[in-house]
């Protein structure tokens, strides 16, 4: 008797180990995406539909809801680098390192640990694929900044599936020497190079590793913001829908594991440019329920995990000035990412006797100043004095930064539009905040409660079956 009770403990034992792990693993994560991004968007969205609270998004909804730190080994505010590293490999390093650990050691990724094991791979970003967050699955290289040699890293790699915008320097290296194009090399490595959904389409099929990118013609460094999209443009839900259909399309009965970042959170962030961020975050979600429709179909096996490497900008939301307030409507007035209003307001610099009436119907064509929106007498006067500053005494003003270089007139609209909102930037970088953990599928139990972000991919390796 005894011993059947022992075998009865060690069958349920097993078949509760069985029913917890996740054959197909989805790791989304939303770069520079703090809680109040997540909660401006949502709020945000209510907003335009005219009642105050939220309206959700898919991923906020997930069952499982929980919390990271996101300090590096060197510093309490992270980078992209290290905190992708963590996030990819478990270890914690210095800013700027990709997939070594603070020793300047390689670290194994757990994306490599899963090819190794039979899964299949695939790395996906709305940036480019040599980026901070998809490099430290893929790459080893003590400086984010080397691009070409964390691109050399990818046909080792042997994954089955990448996608981004391209690649940011793909014939020079690190200290500015020319080299050969990385692509050649990648199509040695026996990738198939696809440029659109289109011709991923068309080569699919004849392909055994897939790199899909932007189309040529668009040149982009990463993907167009999602405010600014064009028709043909690559968006990141098509990519998690291509990248899905190609890690399925061959024998993938050890199952898969695909990460895709929204990196562009991150830009609008260090951009303090709340419109364009709350749209790209809607447009992570888009991609997120292309992986719940996977997830329906196999609930039992499949596991999605959304989180953050850090939040960007200090993001706050509420101005008190004689009372409580939050008008996050007047967003939707915002026609174009900030970088893209200042391309307009230097095409107008270049136009004879601009005026300041010239300038008034571009900000309302383009932020609905003084149309939809009405904005104060401050407010029109920081317009008003930047205007005279920079178009009639002519001395031309950027600001810049990490990842944008703005006209001083597209900055004094995006910080008046800001306090419309009555939202706060205390930053134009990162911060140390928490970032959420939002799970859902097999094993999502798992990620509950608060943790480090080494912890994440950890967790993800106990509830795949993969040996960490």
């Amino acid at each position: 008797m005894k011993k059947l009770f022992v075998a009865l403990l060690l069958v349920t034992a097993v078949c509760q180990i069985h029913a917890q792990q996740a054959k197909y693993v989805f790791y989304f994560i939303g770069d520079g995406m703090g809680l109040n991004q997540v909660n401006t968007t949502e709020m945000f969205l209510a907003e335009v539909e005219g009642r105050i609270g939220i309206k959700p998004l898919l991923f906020p909804s997930f069952p499982v809801a929980s919390h990271a730190n996101s300090h590096s080994a060197t510093s309490s505010v992270t980078d992209s680098a290290a905190a992708g590293t963590a996030l990819a490999t478990g270890v914690k390093t210095y800013n700027g390192a990709m997939g070594v650990d603070a020793d300047k050691n390689p670290v194994e990724s757990f994306a490599e640990k899963a090819k190794k094991a039979g899964k299949r791979v695939g790395i996906t970003t709305s940036v480019s694929i040599d980026h901070a967050t998809p490099g430290t699955h893929y790459a080893h290289e003590i400086n984010r900044n080397m691009y070409y040699e964390i691109a050399l890293w990818l046909p080792k790699s042997n994954f089955d599936f990448f996608a981004g915008s391209g690649f940011q320097k793909p014939e020079k290296t690190y200290d500015g020497k020319d080299a050969p194009s990385i692509f050649p090399i990648f199509e040695e490595a026996g990738y198939t190079l696809a440029r659109g959904v289109n011709e991923y389409k068309a080569k699919r099929d004849g392909a055994k590793k897939m790199i899909l990118m932007e189309k040529a013609e668009n040149n982009q460094t990463s993907l167009r913001y999602a405010i600014d999209r064009q028709p043909g443009d690559l968006t990141l839900p098509e990519i998690t829908e291509s990248a899905i259909d190609f890690l399925m399309k061959e024998d993938a009965k050890k199952g898969f594991f695909l990460m895709v970042e929204g990196g562009k959170i991150d830009y609008a962030g260090h951009a303090n440019d709340a419109a364009t961020m709350a749209y790209e975050l809607e447009d992570m979600d888009n991609a997120v329920k292309v992986a719940y429709e996977f997830y329906k179909k196999h609930p039992k096996e499949t596991l999605i995990v959304v989180t953050a490497d850090h939040e960007t900008g200090g993001l706050s939301m509420g101005r008190s000035s004689g009372g409580y307030a939050l008008n996050l409507k007047v967003l939707a007035n915002q026609k174009q990412s900030i970088d893209v209003l200042s391309k307009y307001i230097t095409d107008l610099r270049k136009q004879d006797k601009v005026t300041w009436e010239d300038v008034k119907a571009l900000l309302g064509e383009k932020m609905g100043f003084w149309k939809e929106i009405s904005i104060t007498w401050e407010q029109e006067k920081q317009l008003r004095d930047c205007f005279e500053e920079t178009f009639t005494k002519n001395k031309t003003k950027f600001d810049e930064n990490l990842y944008s270089r703005t006209e001083a007139l597209a900055t004094v609209a995006k910080q008046v539009m800001a306090e419309q909102a009555c939202l706060l930037w205390s930053s134009g970088s990162h911060t140390a905040a928490y970032v959420p953990i939002f799970a859902i599928g097999a094993g999502s139990q798992e990620f509950s409660g608060r943790m480090d972000n080494t912890d994440i991919i950890k967790k993800i390796a106990k509830v795949s079956g993969v040996k960490w």
